[in-house]
């Protein structure tokens, strides 16, 4: 590929805001037929140190494997259960995989000039690092769960068994690290629905057979439920994910927007967040139904009015997310009275309807912000020279 001299001028907002100085290197990239050009990062780590890191402590992890169950003399391992390779991979890939993460996270914070990885601050480490480990907990229990359906009772031999215990850690690892440098608005907005997302399912799923949707949604948490525990922790940690994201978010918005709105809707948002895990915290159970019920409709309240009020408190909102707002708050209000004055609704249809509007929401009101983060005044017209 033969190399064309290009001239690429750029206005001083932007210099400034990229601290671009003479001398300095962009990447320009070609993806999906658009030519992006972004702050070069001579610190991430390369493919090949990703690899290596990531297959040593496969290698180590599957030894580990072979050694404990190899002095136990087992010559059949059980794919699912207690003592078998799916418990194994679990515990050896959150553990692991959690530290691996920690160490690539604090690299990529201390040395990378990516402004996203900046505005993550120190004390948000320890919650990212927890909520990160408990998303990998929540689906590797999943995997194995469907995999324990599609092939009950089956077994390996120690060999077979280690070389899945390899093949499955070197990839739980490898996205690890490669989760570790790619940390941005949308990948914790991801993070903070995959764990509600998965965290709901796989607690709907485990208590199928205990026809929960008979009673409520908040029975999934009750001493009632099978593996309420699971429930109860996808709720706190999730509220934890949504802190971050509201601290990493309202920090970027700084430097273009200020005020008491902004500050209301920053601590409207994260009422709710620790409304949120309070549910988790107290659960529908005797001793707390009514602290629980207080704390699921302060929540409703708060969401409430940050619907009415958005108009107020972030003027720059888009007409669609708007008109989008008003929807979701005319179905809040219309799924109360078909539940309580009118009685139409059951008790589970109403809490899923209310959570599934309230869900929604919320991640599109985190996508509208980081759009915000974001301002139109960046964009810019390129004016492209080939003279030499």
């Amino acid at each position: 590929m033969t190399n064309k001299d290009l001239t690429i001028s750029l206005p001083d907002e932007m210099v400034k805001q990229l601290k671009l100085n003479d001398g300095d290197t962009l990447n320009a990239v070609l993806k999906n037929d658009s030519l992006i050009i972004q702050e070069s990062d001579s610190n991430e780590p390369s493919s090949l140190m990703k690899f290596l890191w990531s297959l040593l402590p496969a290698l180590f992890s599957s030894v580990m494997f072979l050694l404990y169950f190899g002095t136990r003399n087992q010559t059949q391992i059980k794919f699912g259960g207690g003592y078998s390779i799916a418990s194994s991979i679990i515990i050896l890939g959150v553990i692991v995989g959690m530290i691996l993460f920690g160490i690539f996270f604090v690299q990529a914070r201390q040395h990378s000039t990516n402004r996203m990885l900046k505005n993550i601050y120190w004390r948000n480490f320890p919650t990212i690092i927890v909520s990160i480990a408990l998303i990998l907990l929540l689906v590797l229990l999943g995997i194995f769960w469907v995999f324990g359906i599609i092939f009950p009772d089956i077994s390996f031999d120690l060999v077979t068994a280690t070389g899945i215990v390899l093949i499955f850690c070197f990839f739980i690892y490898y996205i690890m690290i490669e989760a570790a440098s790619r940390i941005s608005p949308l990948s914790l907005t991801t993070v903070f629905a995959g764990v509600i997302m998965i965290g709901v399912i796989i607690s709907m799923a485990s208590n199928g057979n205990r026809h929960w949707w008979e009673h409520n949604l908040s029975f999934l948490g009750t001493n009632l439920a099978k593996n309420s525990w699971q429930f109860n922790l996808t709720l706190i940690f999730s509220a934890l994910i949504m802190i971050v994201l509201i601290d990493y978010l309202f920090v970027s918005l700084r430097p273009y927007f200020r005020g008491k709105r902004l500050m209301t809707l920053r601590v409207l948002l994260t009422m709710t967040a620790v409304c949120l895990g309070a549910i988790g915290v107290f659960t529908n159970d005797k001793q707390f139904h009514f602290i629980h019920d207080q704390i699921a409709t302060t929540l409703s309240y708060l969401v409430l009015l940050m619907i009415v009020g958005i108009r107020w408190m972030l003027p720059k909102i888009t007409r669609e997310f708007l008109g989008f707002s008003y929807i979701i708050g005319g179905i809040l209000v219309a799924v109360s009275i078909a539940f309580k004055p009118i009685g139409y609704l059951s008790l589970t249809g109403y809490e899923l309807l209310a959570f599934i509007s309230v869900f929604g929401w919320v991640l599109i009101l985190f996508q509208q912000l980081q759009a915000l983060t974001q301002p139109e005044g960046l964009k810019f017209t390129v004016h492209v020279s080939t003279k030499n």
